[in-house]
């Protein structure tokens, strides 16, 4: 890409080179170094990079984890702008600054150089902070390098992308990587995975010890929680669904109190006004309860199914392709586990035979009788909506795609939502 900061202009596009520019080099483009050099560009290394911006009027805060990345950053910004601070949100969902969005979603965490235009950006419409979601990608391919974090947070950590880090310690290591620095961090102390300076460490959780710790909770009518930061007790209270919106909740109130080191019930006030992320835990109908979430892994959908254990589960998913292939068998026996019905669909397919993805999520059902196997979505969808009428109490669970706004096979994509769907078909059932 290239961008344009104080009168100088910044490329790590070598075809972009110029006399009047600047490369940046980095280990994904080094390569090309040589050829920006012809073309008459100034070369600075990546590391370098922050000397040519100020980002000292801005706090950033950076939440990575396999799960609940989206919701806790979503969180964290609707608080700050309810508290009457000006912020900036960087992540799936795309690029806002104060409630305003400015672009959509490319990548979870961009790389450097677009990181850093959209630092600039906010800090030029006076925006106090700067939430950005972190993917384990992004800390492996140094994309955060330069950016000085007031706050480090941690979600959780279970497994993902293994396509990518080929094992799952690995992938592990590489989110820990994260946590060993001296900047201070707030850490799901239930996540049994990970490891951290202790240095300016807070710590949130339910069962354990923690700097932000529930005490007590309730799931009837959406939650409700009594936190206690040392002996101070506090309650908030949300619509929001499911158990791990508590630890996504309660993540995105304690970084806010770090930040901002207000009272911390008057942060729990505001909590209430935040209706959630769009296609996580999203109610797409009413009659029969319909929930669309992104849910993508193996603890995701666990967490899901948990959120609904008394209900007759009807869930529709399929997984990626050319994607991790190792979570898949495990997806399917956790669905076996929880669902009383299984529709297995596509997901985004993309070059892989979905027949194949199938057959390794069927690898971890034992209980064949259960699946029904549409790879149409919409059919699948639909056969999921026409099913509820055989089931007392039931919950039809449409995960793996969330808010997404198109389907990718080969290499197209193909406008396809979830919740539109849903919507529609829910009239002519």
């Amino acid at each position: 890409m290239i961008i344009k900061h104080n009168n100088q202009i910044f490329t790590d596009d070598s075809t972009k080179a110029t006399k009047d520019t600047i490369f940046v080099e980095s280990k994904q483009n080094k390569q090309y170094t040589q050829d920006a050099k012809t073309n008459g560009a100034k070369i600075i290394q990546s590391k370098d990079l922050i000397n040519y911006f100020d980002f000292s009027p801005i706090k950033v805060v950076g939440i990575t984890g396999t799960n609940g990345k989206t919701t806790t950053a979503g969180a964290i910004y609707s608080f700050l702008l309810d508290l009457g601070y000006k912020v900036a949100l960087q992540g799936t969902r795309g690029f806002f600054i104060n409630d305003t969005k400015i672009e959509d979603y490319s990548l979870t965490t961009p790389v450097q150089l677009e990181n850093f235009a959209h630092i600039a950006q906010a800090i030029a419409n006076q925006c106090d902070f700067f939430i950005m979601e972190v993917s384990s990608h992004a800390i492996a391919q140094n994309r955060i390098e330069g950016i000085e974090f007031a706050l480090k947070a941690h979600t959780n950590i279970t497994s993902d992308h293994l396509d990518y880090h080929k094992t799952l310690q690995d992938y592990i290591n590489t989110k820990n990587s994260f946590f060993q620095d001296d900047t201070p961090k707030i850490i799901n102390k239930d996540d049994t995975k990970i490891k951290f300076k202790l240095k300016n460490a807070y710590s949130y959780g339910m069962d354990n010890p923690a700097t932000y710790k529930v005490q007590a909770y309730t799931l009837q009518n959406g939650i409700s929680v009594a936190l206690a930061n040392f002996n101070n007790i506090v309650t908030f209270n949300t619509p929001l669904i499911g158990l791990f919106n508590i630890y996504n909740l309660t993540c995105a109130v304690a970084s806010v109190h770090i930040l901002t080191k207000k009272d911390l019930q008057t942060i729990c006030d505001v909590v209430d006004n935040f209706a959630g992320v769009s296609g996580r835990m999203q109610v797409a109908l009413e009659d029969p309860l319909t929930i669309v979430d992104f849910a993508h892994t193996p603890d995701g959908m666990k967490k899901v199914f948990e959120s609904f254990a008394s209900s007759d589960i009807i869930v529709v998913f399929g997984a990626g392709g050319d994607r991790d292939r190792i979570k898949r068998p495990v997806m399917g026996k956790f669905a076996t586990e929880f669902a009383t019905k299984i529709i297995l669909t596509s997901d985004n397919p993309r070059f892989e035979d979905p027949d194949i993805i199938i057959d390794d999520i069927l690898k971890g059902i034992s209980t064949k009788e259960k699946v029904t196997i549409e790879l149409n979505r919409k059919e699948a969808i639909k056969i999921a909506l026409q099913s509820a009428k055989d089931y007392d109490n039931p919950v039809i669970l449409v995960l793996g795609k969330g808010d997404e706004q198109y389907q990718i096979i080969y290499d197209k994509k193909f406008a396809f939502n979830d919740i539109d769907i849903i919507q529609k078909l829910s009239a002519t059932i």
